[in-house]
């Protein structure tokens, strides 16, 4: 049940620090975790089908970990993208104490900031995201309504969600209309995971 606090600015449970070993970008990690956050105890099954889609690049721009957790998906992407410019973004401040520190540990540079502390004007030409499902589907679709519109033209989000947790109601959703000028895709279907990739157009 510790899980439940995971989006909250200060989780109940005691500040444990543990150290796990998992494995991320084709390497084996030593990452620290603690109880009151997003999988504190292991690399979520969601993550791990989402992880594959993070592809090596040399490109960059700035992306976006949303719902970053202890850092799973941001450590990824600064070892397989270097030269992206990195922004991990969580509402939990203990999640983002051990964000930094893992991320330093392992050279990856990334500003991990609560949401508001991003700049507005930021667009982003990737965002990555194993969204709180939990927190509801109406503080769901306004924590999507707020990033999503984010995208840099051309640019391109990828959402994995459990299916028995209305991964394919949450596609129909994004595909209603809600965020005109993107295309919603179904990736995978792995594991009861769906990963999405909402796609918005180029710039005319």
């Amino acid at each position: 049940m510790v899980d439940q606090h995971y989006f909250t600015a200060q989780p109940a449970s005691a500040d444990e620090r543990r150290e796990i070993s998992v494995e991320l970008a084709d390497r084996e990690l030593a990452v620290t975790t603690a109880p009151g956050v997003f999988s504190g105890e292991r690399l979520d099954p969601g993550t791990s089908v989402l992880l594959p889609f993070v592809e090596p690049s040399t490109d960059a721009g700035d992306v976006l970990d949303l719902g970053c957790g202890w850092g799973p998906v941001t450590l990824a992407l600064g070892l397989q993208q270097p030269s992206r410019t990195l922004w991990a973004v969580d509402v939990n401040e203990r999640a983002l104490d051990l964000l930094r520190r893992n991320a330093s540990r392992h050279g990856v540079r990334v500003t991990a900031a609560l949401p508001d502390d991003v700049p507005a004007a930021l667009e982003f030409a990737q965002i990555w995201s194993n969204p709180p499902i939990r927190v509801g589907k109406e503080a769901l679709h306004g924590l999507l309504l707020r990033w999503l519109p984010r995208l840099a033209p051309g640019g391109a989000a990828h959402l994995v969600v459990q299916k028995n947790l209305g991964a394919d109601s949450l596609h129909r959703w994004l595909e209603s209309g809600v965020l005109p000028g993107t295309t919603t895709t179904r990736l995978t279907s792995s594991k009861g995971f769906r990963v999405l990739r909402v796609d918005r157009g180029a710039a005319l």
